[in-house]
Formats: C-alpha cells, sequence, structure tokens
C-alpha cells in the first residue's frame, strides 16, 4: 500500500524548501557584499582617469585575485573583451608555448637551434640555444629601433625569416654574453617550435596556449601575412589575465594543465641579471629579464616575486606572487618611452589597496 502525503506535510516541506532557497540567496548577497566591500578601488579608478594623457581615451583595465575578479574599468567603450594590438608583450606567450613544447618532450632549453635549423651550422652560428633565444642573447645583429620590432612580417614564412637570420646576419656577440632586445629569438625560437611541433607557429599557438586558455580574442593573425611571434599578438584585456591567472596558478587553469610547474617557475626565475639588461624601452629600464619577461622584483634564489611585459603599445599585463593577483591594462594608444612613471604609479596604487606589508 503506497501512503500519500498529507497537504499540510507537502505545505510545510514546501516552506522548507522555500526558506533555504531564500537563506542561499541571503548568504550570497552578504558574500557578494564582503567581497566588493574587501577591496576599495576608488583611488585607482582617480589613478586611471588623472593618467588619461598618458593612457589615451580607450583603457581597459582588469584585476583577478583568490579565484575571482575584483576590479574592472573601462573608459569609452574599451572593455576587457575588446581587441588590441599588445606589441612586444606577444613574446610572454610565444615563449609560453616553447615551454609548453619542452613539457611534451619534443625540446630541451639548452639545445642548439643548429640541431633544428641545420642551416645555422652551416652558416658558423650552431652554439645558440633556445634558451638564448628566449633571452634575447643570440649575438645576432638585428634590425635597430624599437618600431621594426611591430612591423608587419615582411617574409613569406618563418622559414624564410630563419634562414635569413642565418645566413645574413653578423653575429656581434657569442651567444650568451650580451642582452640586446631584439625580433631575432623570439622568432627563431618560433620557428623551431614550427620543426618540433610539426604545425605552423599559429596553429600551434591556438592548439597548445590560446585554446586552452579560451583565450578566444586572442590572434598572431595579421590579415593573411606571416605572423610575428615577437610582437604581433592582438587580444584583450580579459584574454591576457587568464594567461597570468594560469602563471599564478603553477601553470593550471579550469582544471587543465597548460604549463607544468617547473617550466612556469623556470620562465619566472632570472635569466639576466638588470646590469646586464641594457639598450631597452624605458618602461622596462631596471628590471632583469626571466624567459620571456621581465622580473621586477625576486627572491634571494632569483624567483619572481613581480613579473611582467609592458609593451610600447601600452599594455601593462603583470603577476604579483607577494600579493596574489594578476592585473592587465590595455590601451590603443602608443605609451611612448617615458611611462615608465605611470605603470609603477598604478600598480603602487593597486598594491596599497591589497595590502601586504612584505613581500621578503
Amino acid at each position: 500500500m503506497i501512503i500519500q502525503p498529507q497537504k499540510a506535510e507537502i505545505m510545510s516541506f514546501k516552506k522548507y524548501f522555500n526558506c533555504l532557497k531564500g537563506l542561499s540567496v541571503l548568504i550570497f548577497l552578504l558574500f557578494f557584499q564582503f567581497v566588493s566591500a574587501q577591496f576599495d578601488f576608488s583611488v585607482l579608478d582617480k589613478k586611471i582617469e588623472s593618467y588619461k594623457v598618458d593612457l589615451g581615451k580607450n583603457v581597459s583595465c582588469i584585476i583577478y585575485k583568490d579565484g575571482k575578479v575584483i576590479y574592472k574599468k573601462q573608459v569609452e567603450n574599451f572593455d576587457i573583451k575588446t581587441q588590441a594590438p599588445i606589441a612586444s608583450s606577444s613574446q610572454w606567450l610565444t615563449t609560453a608555448l616553447i615551454l609548453n613544447l619542452v613539457d611534451a618532450g619534443k625540446l630541451s632549453l639548452d639545445d642548439n637551434v643548429a640541431q633544428y635549423l641545420p642551416i645555422f651550422a652551416k652558416y658558423g652560428k650552431k652554439y645558440i640555444t633556445i634558451r638564448h633565444c628566449l633571452t634575447h642573447q643570440t649575438g645576432l645583429e638585428a634590425d635597430q629601433g624599437l618600431m621594426k620590432m611591430f612591423e608587419k612580417n615582411r617574409f613569406e614564412s618563418l622559414e624564410a625569416e630563419a634562414d635569413a637570420f642565418a645566413s645574413k646576419r653578423d653575429i656581434m656577440k657569442n651567444p650568451g654574453e650580451e642582452f640586446r632586445y631584439t625580433n631575432v629569438g623570439i622568432n627563431l625560437a618560433a620557428r623551431v617550435a614550427e620543426v618540433v611541433g610539426k604545425r605552423g607557429f599559429e596553429q600551434l599557438i591556438n592548439e597548445r596556449i590560446l585554446r586552452p586558455l579560451t583565450m578566444r580574442s586572442t590572434s598572431f593573425n595579421n590579415n593573411g601575412n606571416t605572423p610575428n611571434p615577437s610582437g604581433g599578438a592582438i587580444t584583450s584585456a580579459g584574454d591576457y589575465a587568464n594567461f597570468l591567472i594560469m602563471l599564478l596558478n603553477k601553470g593550471m587553469f579550469n582544471g587543465k594543465q597548460v604549463l607544468s610547474p617547473k617550466s612556469v617557475e623556470e620562465m619566472l626565475t632570472i635569466q639576466v641579471e638588470s646590469s646586464k639588461v641594457k639598450n631597452i624601452a624605458k618602461v622596462v629600464d631596471g628590471y632583469s629579464y626571466g624567459l620571456g619577461c621581465f622580473i621586477h622584483e625576486a627572491d634571494t634564489n632569483g624567483k619572481a616575486i613581480v613579473a611582467s611585459f609592458p609593451s610600447f603599445y601600452g599594455t601593462l599585463p603583470w603577476i604579483d606572487k607577494c600579493r596574489g593577483y594578476v592585473a592587465v591594462i590595455i590601451t590603443k594608444d602608443l605609451m611612448g618611452e617615458t611611462k615608465k612613471q605611470v605603470f609603477v604609479d598604478l600598480k603602487n596604487t593597486i598594491d596599497g589597496v591589497i595590502g601586504v606589508e612584505s613581500c621578503n
């Protein structure tokens, strides 16, 4: 015999269920209010407004901490999903691709480039390693002027560009002796990636980095031109934040291990001391260099506390491991050579809001 519940019992259960729903909503609202009230970024709003002349009319900013976005801002209609060219900040993404291939066992950072591109041995340039490429220490002659790095690639392919580096560029210094900030090393490493990955650069970086990080607004596609891995990416603040979140989480993003913790640690370890980082844009002058990124602060073992890759185009992405946050500011306008104080001031402002007495 089936016993039917009494009407009163049903009503009582509904009331209980509705109470639970109401309590859940209340708890959520209280939690949201707590999170919102935890950080007061009104001073940052004022700073960004005060730097309109330096940053331009189109600015987007996002800050992420403890698994959530804690700050978003847009100036005009330039929001965190709006695409913009990021120039040399592209190099951090390209470096991640190389490290992903290292994780896959397809190459080693200390392999010679000539192992994959024999033309380099032919022209007496067999001692350049992948690590030299990712730290701007190939020793090869480079184009003069920072703007050369951001031009559309004039070669028909990365293979043709790499062949030209081997056959037409003089050796200015022995590999590893001098830091010279150019597009040579990064684009050369990207060509090695094509060889070991057996795919074009764009396909590789989409499959191994951009897609796993859901970076749907990011591309190295230059309207059909050969991609420029050292300075040709377009992205959004929200997309680039995903990349930095992955680094903050030791290579993990949404349950996927995009880079190994070992590769992230290697990337964020000083490879070139600040005293040797010369002939560089003023926005990063005085910083050390890791693999594909600048290191502002490090511990006694050379491990990054703060790492970034500000670009000439006004992209300011950074990761702060001490305070546990990432931030990205993207603009549409060139920031020029003299805007380091803007970057430093904005970061100091954010640090002051988040707060930590000492990161040592």
